[in-house]
């Protein structure tokens, strides 16, 4: 079988943008139980629910829902089981550093993807959004949209 190349897109966490405010984003690596690559291949899995957190001076994803391989017998593995997230140590570092500097962070995952053929989550550094920055980000957002719409119809010869 030929090398897989490329970046394919496996889960996007899109209510996790929408929900906090992202300050910096990691590339993880993930330990991976053999089933866990086969259903990930087939797309089944889902961040809704997932959060990383320290555990024992390391960088856990918990919450994450990868499927049951179809295919698999005795040997497949839990769904929703605790996995490790690989990192290098610097980064690890500066990650725990800022999660217990008591800044009302949290590290969030934000995608789910295949690149080069390893599995990879990437991680954002996020500060929760309270319910009146939500509204504001979407008062600006429905604002440019129309600053668009009328620029278009200027363009065109409209009005």
């Amino acid at each position: 079988m030929a090398k897989e190349t490329g970046r394919k897109l496996i889960a996007s966490n899109k209510k996790a943008r929408h929900d906090y405010e992202i300050l910096k984003t990691y590339e993880a690596g993930l330990v991976l139980a053999g089933t866990e690559v086969k259903s990930l291949r087939e797309g089944r899995a889902s961040l809704v629910d997932a959060f990383a957190q320290e555990h024992e001076g390391e960088i856990m994803l918990y919450g994450l829902h990868i499927a049951e391989y179809g295919y698999g017998s005795w040997t497949n593995h839990v769904p929703r089981r605790t996995r490790k997230l690989l990192l290098h140590r610097v980064e690890i570092a500066k990650i725990l550093g800022q999660l217990r500097d008591g800044n009302g962070l949290t590290l969030v995952p934000l995608s789910m993807y295949f690149n080069n053929g390893w599995a990879k989550v990437e991680l954002g550094m996020a500060r929760g959004l309270k319910s009146y920055d939500k509204r504001q980000v979407l008062a600006a957002r429905d604002a440019q949209k129309e600053i668009a719409r009328e620029m278009g119809r200027r363009l065109k010869g409209g009005r």
